[in-house]
């Protein structure tokens, strides 16, 4: 069976099959699948497809036939009648077509249009990126204000890197992932290991003392997690 010339409109999700390509797929009569059509459509079951029709200069010559385009619905309706395997190809042709639709159009990089629009539209991503680093630039030095010299942030810092209330943030903080290790907070092991703090040792008064860091890793894990009543100009 030679297959016909594609007659899908690709119109957005709107692809449709034509009364000509039907009867190519179901090797019968292009009038007989029209009648099937119009008897429906008469008949009100065909409800998606519009009335109209359109000319068609068969390839092999002869005269110009009127087909009709079905979207899927009214395709497989009219086809439901057909053998098993008739409807078979019918909906591997529908799949067929739906895939085409969806795969993205190769570029022609011969064309010198579609290498200049490539270029504009890089371009374009390339400023709207510089703009945004510029406008994050303040935030991001300020950040770095409250960085130790490690890259870490104490507990009452990260709140404010935030945008928290330090004490309330601290206090957040206890209910799940701090405890206390007699006067001082520590990280639970599992939020240590994540790398989300770290906890080093200083002296103080000849005695070793905990003190828990939040990394950069761990800000980013907070961040959509603290609680909005705890942000400053949040809910109260």
């Amino acid at each position: 069976m030679n297959m016909p010339v594609l007659t899908a409109d690709f119109n957005g999700s709107n692809i449709t099959m034509s009364s000509r390509e039907i009867a190519e797929l179901c090797e019968t009569r292009h009038n007989q699948v029209v009648e099937t059509i119009e008897r429906l459509m008469a008949s009100g079951v065909l409800r998606e497809s519009r009335k109209t029709t359109r000319r068609v200069q068969p390839e092999g010559g002869g005269r110009p036939m009127d087909v009709y385009d079905l979207t899927k619905r009214d395709t497989l309706v009219v086809v439901s009648g057909y053998k098993d395997e008739v409807r078979a190809r019918i909906i591997d042709r529908r799949m067929e077509l739906e895939g085409q639709a969806k795969s993205p159009k190769a570029l022609d990089f011969t064309d010198p249009q579609v290498v200049l629009g490539v270029i504009t539209s890089l371009q374009g991503e390339v400023a709207k990126r510089d703009a945004k680093l510029i406008e994050q630039q303040p935030k991001v030095e300020a950040y770095d204000d409250l960085m130790n010299a490690d890259g870490l942030y104490g507990l009452q810092n990260a709140g404010r890197v935030l945008g928290a209330r330090p004490n309330l943030f601290i206090r957040w903080l206890k209910q799940d992932y701090l405890f206390y290790q007699g006067n001082a907070l520590v990280a639970r092991v599992q939020y240590i290991q994540r790398g989300y703090f770290e906890v080093k040792t200083k002296i103080v008064d000849d005695k070793a003392r905990p003190e828990t860091f939040v990394t950069p890793k761990g800000l980013d894990y907070l961040r959509d997690k603290v609680p909005v009543k705890l942000l400053i100009g949040g809910a109260q």
